[in-house]
């Protein structure tokens, strides 16, 4: 089995960012524990800042990897563009957030992705990615 999280912006400064709402450990960290705590699933990363690099990765591997697991973060209220992207593929994705976007400003409370996506999870921290990972098996 074939899976990919894919994160939007910022979210290379987990750990260091908003500790308060996002901890104090790296994705990379959590990343490492989570490949271990699944080696059977062939587990993959990207990280961009930049909304294109995020659609182009999304094109890239919606067609033949079992799943994809989206924080597109910022870009969850804005891109219609993403959106499109989840639209067009016929890999199912989950999208995640760390934090309750629901407990936040009232702009967090719109995803254009959340249409075209098999389920959402939002608000369990970290363990959201968990979480959908085990949604895919």
């Amino acid at each position: 089995m074939k899976i990919i999280i894919i994160n939007g912006p910022n979210l290379n400064l987990l750990g260091k960012r908003e500790t308060n709402i996002y901890g104090d450990l790296s994705f990379q960290e959590f990343f490492d524990e989570l490949k271990e705590k699944n080696p059977t699933i062939k587990l993959s990363y990207f990280q961009s800042n930049i909304e294109g690099e995020l659609i182009d990765k999304i094109q890239e591997v919606g067609f033949d990897y079992d799943g994809i697991i989206l924080n597109a973060a910022a870009y969850t209220h804005t891109s219609i563009g993403i959106a499109d992207a989840v639209a067009g593929i016929t890999t199912p994705v989950i999208e995640v957030h760390i934090s309750n976007t629901y407990s936040r400003e009232s702009f967090r409370h719109k995803s254009y992705l959340a249409p075209n996506a098999k389920g959402i999870i939002t608000g369990f921290g970290l363990q959201s990615y968990e979480l959908a990972l085990q949604s895919f098996l």
